[in-house]
């Protein structure tokens, strides 16, 4: 257990829950605390509270007081840390607020979760030829280009490792060899790596058909260019509590159109609005997958997961959209690598 000052973990009211999430990126104690401005607790939001209003409609833009928890568990800084023990284990939760008798902020009590072996597998899309990116994968595969100091699937294997996630299955083919000769087994990770060799493109989905044998458990299949700190924890658990067949994560993409937007019915106006913005959520390129899906997944062909997906809701099955409030950088071109080399100090320098 842990005593955290307060001020690294607070925002204000009126702040937005896009920096809340900044709040949460930097600090990573899945936590923030909103304050009034003269420091009365006003409520807590965790990522989970944030994708939760995302789903309702909010949006980053929206007020964090739209998304937070108003009636967070709290503890008073006249008990004794046993007693703040005890609500924690009581309530099931890690965070405790500690508040004076005027409900200001004294501090966080948190519990410093020791992390646990997770079974399911990752599965790591790695065959893509990267030819947006050449010249620089001309002779270096995606997944191996450096951001940082390291490549960009060994930042990607360490943070899932870190999650305690120990079983993958490395997906290759162009310059597949790269791959194999730099991670071996994975023991220098703490992870078991095997290899499924794809003779041919397969798609995103398609090498699953090449796996050498099915999960008993849900599973993730993820592409090898994204550099992220989504909690692929909190991942399956969304995806076993709904029952989903496949879950796949989103983003919110906003986009301005730079005009007066005229709706018309014939020739008639019904309605003006000027420089409207659209609010979508676009695919973050991983997902959660159970293992009936793979009946759908046809032997040693192309085959994507937007396809296998259509075959899911075709056939009934429940899918699952899953909103990313952490940091996620799709490096598929050279004005996105350039961009992960400046975010990889902010956000992987610790790794």
């Amino acid at each position: 257990m842990s005593f955290y000052d307060w001020q690294g973990v607070q925002v204000y009211e009126q702040q937005t829950i896009k920096e809340a999430l900044s709040v949460l990126d930097r600090e990573a104690l899945q936590i923030v605390l909103v304050v009034s401005k003269n420091q009365v607790l006003a409520g807590s939001i965790t990522d989970g509270d944030i994708r939760r209003a995302l789903l309702r409609g909010e949006t980053l833009s929206s007020p964090v007081t739209a998304a937070m928890n108003p009636e967070p568990i709290v503890g008073w800084a006249s008990q004794s840390e046993v007693a703040w023990k005890r609500l924690l284990l009581e309530n099931g939760i890690r965070h405790l607020p500690v508040l004076d008798e005027n409900r200001c902020l004294k501090g966080l009590y948190y519990d410093k979760k020791q992390v646990s072996k997770q079974r399911n597998p990752i599965v790591l899309m790695l065959g893509g030829m990267g030819t947006r990116l050449r010249p620089l994968t001309e002779s270096t595969p995606k997944p191996m280009l450096r951001v940082g100091d390291r490549p960009i699937l060994e930042t990607i294997l360490v943070h899932l490792a870190e999650q305690g996630f120990v079983n993958f299955y490395f997906c290759i083919n162009y310059l597949g060899d790269q791959i194999q000769t730099y991670f071996g087994d994975g023991s220098q990770w703490g992870v078991n790596i095997e290899y499924v060799h794809e003779s041919k493109r397969m798609g995103t989905a398609g090498a699953l058909s090449l796996l050498p044998e099915s999960p008993d458990l849900p599973f993730i299949v993820m592409n090898g260019d994204l550099l992220t700190k989504v909690d692929l924890e909190s991942l399956l658990k969304f995806h076993r509590k709904h029952d989903n067949c496949l879950t796949a994560c989103v983003r919110e993409y906003s986009q301005q159109v730079p005009y007066g937007v005229v709706d018309m019915q014939g020739e008639r106006v019904t309605q003006l609005v000027e420089k409207p913005s659209y609010r979508y959520f676009v695919n973050a390129g991983i997902y959660a997958v159970s293992p009936d899906a793979l009946r759908w997944v046809p032997k040693d062909t192309f085959f994507d997961m937007p396809s296998l997906i259509d075959q899911a809701l075709d056939q009934k099955q429940r899918v699952g959209g899953f909103p990313i409030t952490e940091y996620w950088m799709d490096i598929g071109q050279i004005p996105d690598f350039e961009k992960a080399q400046a975010d990889y100090e902010i956000h992987f320098q610790h790794l």
